[in-house]
């Protein structure tokens, strides 16, 4: 099966395929071969590959789960072949527009922007601090702010919606 996966905010196609508890990934193009034990029914499991052991704690859903290995947290949405394209004929029919969410939990901390406002693919929308960094949030594509769910100062999540953008009229 083919999948479209989002690791805090950079898309992957990963081909999966499994076989007697085995795993044998393809990530762009490069075979993984992996197998894994489920350590627990909340989500702990051990994966092994060319003679080494990962834990992984993994928590969410069937599109988005948050997963914790070594100590770093990814924020993941998963899409397989079929998801993808109804995902991209309803962008297709709404113009491009949609949500822009946090990829990581953060404070607000400025706005750069206003509803209403046209913005250019790539222009700053928001500061977002995390761990004592600043981030400049940007828009993934040209078109008007549909709506600003934040306020600066306010507190957010990961994958928590931030704005929305509709594509410009034509």
């Amino acid at each position: 099966m083919k999948y479209f996966v989002t690791v805090n905010g950079n898309t992957l196609e990963v081909s999966v395929v499994e076989r007697l508890g085995r795993l044998r990934v393809t990530l762009g193009g490069q075979p993984l071969d992996f197998s894994y034990e489920e350590a627990d029914q909340l989500g702990q499991v051990v994966l092994f590959s060319e003679g080494r052991s990962y834990g992984v704690s993994i928590e969410g859903g069937d599109t988005e789960v948050d997963v914790k290995l070594a100590g770093y947290l990814y924020d993941i949405q998963l899409e397989d072949e079929r998801e993808r394209a109804a995902h991209a004929a309803e962008r297709a029919a709404t113009g491009g527009g949609g949500p822009v969410k946090s990829v990581m939990p953060g404070v607000v901390v400025s706005l750069c922007v206003e509803e209403g406002q046209t913005v250019e693919a790539g222009q700053p929308l928001l500061i977002l601090e995390a761990m004592k960094m600043q981030n400049e949030i940007d828009a993934p594509q040209a078109g008007i702010v549909k709506a600003v769910h934040i306020v600066e100062g306010q507190a957010v999540a990961a994958g928590e919606k931030l704005l929305t953008l509709a594509a410009e009229p034509d």
